[in-house]
């Protein structure tokens, strides 16, 4: 997960998808209200809404719709909160009132209560939700579900087989049934799943009540999904801030590089060998006796007695002379 992400994205994961009925209109909606901002997604299962506002926001929006009322930001949230989390929720809005309007790929759910004996107004301005919070929000999840419940499929059908195979050997040892109506084909895995869809699939596509429907135990599943993914999201986040070995690091800047003084007779700095203990390549001056001066590189400014030499230069040791 990217470090820089919201994190009003990670507790939206959190919430289950709702069915709710708003002015007639099937949606899947979750919503999270914090202490001042809020994020709400939408879906009818042809597009996919979000808005999300944080205080300066909020407070901006209920100036532009109430002109006549005047109070915190805060008092505004709350009665918002109050008012819009029963609809969003799929329980109806008691005495608010709500609708939703399309215009321009923009989906507004209009919100009409009263606040302090005067109207009060809201509308949540949902525009396209980017295809990244899509993938995170319910292609991934339901993609975990969709591996789980086969995975549980497949664990019942390996169950249903041992059982068969207990019962053949009751029924070898002599075991009978007290009541025919309880005997049971032996189970056989491909044939059940043939007519399973065979018989499911057009009850599906015929029932318009179940395109958007999440039942309960299917919002528990999806609660149990997201929350494991947004532990190990909260695990990574540390390591993706300060140790991700995939984020890229700009370069550490280079050292500045060390220089050789030259003496005044002047030496040839690319014959120089500023690493070495004894500087041997020419303009490397040479001490009374014929020994070699030794010179550690310089950084910067060099020492005055570098600087200037009070003996005349013998000799140079070199390959040129």
């Amino acid at each position: 997960m990217n470090p820089r992400a919201d994190p009003a994205d990670d507790f939206l994961l959190q919430q289950p998808w709702l069915p709710v009925c708003i002015d007639g209109c099937q949606l899947l909606a979750k919503s999270w209200f914090g202490d001042a901002e809020y994020h709400v997604l939408l879906t009818d299962m042809q597009g996919v809404w979000e808005e999300r506002m944080d205080a300066a926001a909020i407070e901006h929006r209920a100036q532009e719709l109430n002109r006549r009322l005047r109070a915190t930001v805060q008092a505004f949230f709350s009665h918002l909160r109050e008012a819009a989390e029963p609809w969003l929720s799929g329980g109806g809005g008691g005495e608010a009132q709500m609708c939703v309007w399309r215009r321009d790929g923009v989906m507004t759910l209009k919100l009409k209560s009263e606040l302090a004996g005067l109207p009060f107004h809201w509308e949540f301005r949902c525009g396209p939700a980017p295809v990244s919070l899509v993938c995170a929000q319910l292609v991934r999840p339901l993609l975990a579900m969709s591996r789980l419940l086969h995975r549980q499929v497949e664990e019942l059908g390996e169950l249903l087989a041992r059982k068969d195979e207990e019962i053949q050997d009751y029924r070898e040892n002599g075991a009978t049934l007290s009541r025919e109506r309880l005997q049971t084909d032996v189970f056989n895995k491909q044939l059940y799943t043939e007519d399973f869809i065979q018989k499911n699939l057009p009850v599906l596509r015929s029932d318009p009540s179940d395109t958007p429907g999440f039942n309960a135990d299917l919002q528990q599943l999806y609660s149990a999904v997201t929350a494991r993914r947004a532990a190990l999201h909260k695990r990574r986040r540390p390591q993706e801030t300060h140790g991700d070995p995939d984020r890229t690091e700009p370069p550490e800047p280079e050292p500045p590089a060390q220089t050789t003084v030259i003496g005044p007779d002047g030496g040839d700095p690319e014959n120089q060998n500023p690493s070495g203990p004894v500087d041997q390549n020419p303009g490397t001056p040479v001490g009374p006796g014929g020994a070699a001066q030794v010179r550690a590189p310089a950084v910067g400014a060099t020492r005055p007695a570098e600087r200037q030499s009070s003996k005349p230069k013998k000799k140079k040791v070199g390959l040129f002379r």
